[in-house]
């Protein structure tokens, strides 16, 4: 596994820390996107950072 994947283990047991909704792996973005709240949360070096501060608000087309 490279630094821009996120494991998949890790991936089932992590919320959206706002909603605490599901979250869907963007691989082409390294994000993690939250639908409910529409955010997306960087992942950087393979962590992902689950700090509101830190998500990108996603516009209408994605």
């Amino acid at each position: 596994m490279t630094a821009d994947q996120v494991d998949p283990k890790l991936l089932e047991i992590l919320v959206c820390p706002l909603t605490k909704g599901p979250l869907r792996y963007d691989a082409e973005a390294r994000e993690l996107i939250s639908e409910q709240a529409g955010l997306a949360y960087p992942i950087r070096d393979g962590i992902p950072i689950m700090l509101v501060d830190e998500a990108r608000k996603l516009d209408g087309g994605d």
